[in-house]
């Protein structure tokens, strides 16, 4: 009788009680205790749409492996089955190695292991860098805008909005930024006409300005670990949000000394009115509003204001949209297991 081949699924695709192999990356190690001071590893894998954290228990035969060379960001092969319990899935797994080059041939691709956005990065900064172009009139402010964005566009496509939470994923913040613009372009508008009266006048440039660089500072504070985005040594100490300001006004003064025609010929010297440099300053420095959420001051400027509510509704139906995918709860609210930690009202249209 011919021996059944073993499948090479993903670890949502894997059926309870059936072996498969899987690749994946061992993303949790921790030395713990049982409540009868038993010791055990609790491990953790997961590819770019699913996670698996389960004790590993000393007497595994993979314990001693686990203990002495499982590495945390390395990559794996395992043959494994997936088992059901009241503690949640965890793995059983039959055999485990390193993965190797020639894992290639079986469609193993660490880049796969990173979360993406659902919409094509390169789309996105084109769709960003036009709404620079097309909404900031002053040209200073404009060539800032586009000179940041140019100059880091690389690292701007693969960079995450954060490391949970929202938008935590390869082009995560091209996600967020392009989507608050959207919703910044609006409120500029629609407050702007409301409010024709308001002296001094609502600054649509600095509005959609600021709201493309409001969270540029992720460029120094985020990085791509094996394990997932995390934050640099720079991230942990300063935050992105004042080293956005420092961005900023480090990209104002490399432009200031250019000489005419530094980025194009027909371009006349780079002159940004100081004050205008002042409160594009000031948004990136009160985007977050409340200092126990990073914000050096509160917005103290029209424009600043309606970047925070652009920048927070954006993050915020983020997590709603994950509250909702996320939540296996039967009935008509989701649980409060989510970042928001309230439920919300899903109702009987999904048919739960």
């Amino acid at each position: 009788m011919p021996t059944k081949s073993i499948p090479i699924l993903k670890l949502s695709q894997l059926i309870a009680g059936e072996a498969a192999d899987v690749f994946a990356l061992l993303y949790q190690k921790e030395e713990q205790r049982t409540k009868d001071n038993k010791p055990f590893h609790r491990v953790g894998f997961r590819d770019a749409t699913c996670d698996i954290s389960f004790p590993l228990w000393n007497d595994s035969p993979h314990a001693e492996d686990c203990r002495i060379r499982w590495q945390i960001g390395s990559f794996y092969k395992l043959r494994c089955a997936l088992r059901e319990t009241s503690f949640g899935p965890q793995l059983e797994i039959h055999k485990i190695r390193e993965t190797t080059e020639a894992d290639s041939a079986d469609g193993f691709d660490p880049d796969a292991f990173r979360p993406h956005t659902r919409f094509d990065p390169a789309e996105m900064f084109t769709e960003l860098s036009a709404l620079a172009q097309a909404r900031i009139a002053d040209l200073a402010i404009r060539r800032l805008t586009q000179h940041l964005l140019m100059t880091h566009r690389e690292a701007l496509l693969t960079l995450p909005a954060a490391t949970k939470n929202h938008h935590a994923e390869s082009g995560g913040w091209l996600e967020h930024v392009l989507s608050a613009t959207r919703n910044a372009v609006f409120f500029a508008d629609r407050y702007a006409e409301h409010y024709p009266d308001l002296s001094p006048p609502l600054d649509k440039d600095l509005v959609v300005a600021g709201t493309i660089l409001h969270d540029i500072g992720k460029l120094r504070e985020l990085e791509w670990r094996a394990e997932g985005p995390a934050y640099t040594e720079a991230g942990s100490v300063v935050g992105h949000v004042v080293q956005g300001r420092d961005m900023v006004r480090e990209a104002a003064a490399e432009l200031t000394k250019r000489p005419a025609g530094g980025d194009d010929s027909a371009d006349p010297p780079f002159e940004l009115v100081q004050e205008k440099l002042l409160r594009l300053e000031h948004i990136i420095l009160s985007h977050q509003r409340l200092p126990e959420w990073g914000a050096p001051k509160p917005p103290m400027t029209p424009e600043a204001m309606l970047v925070h509510y652009a920048d927070d509704l954006d993050a915020k139906m983020n997590m709603i949209y994950h509250a909702f995918r996320d939540d296996k709860t039967p009935g008509h609210t989701t649980s409060k297991k989510n970042v928001l930690m309230q439920s919300f009202y899903r109702g009987t249209a999904s048919g739960r």
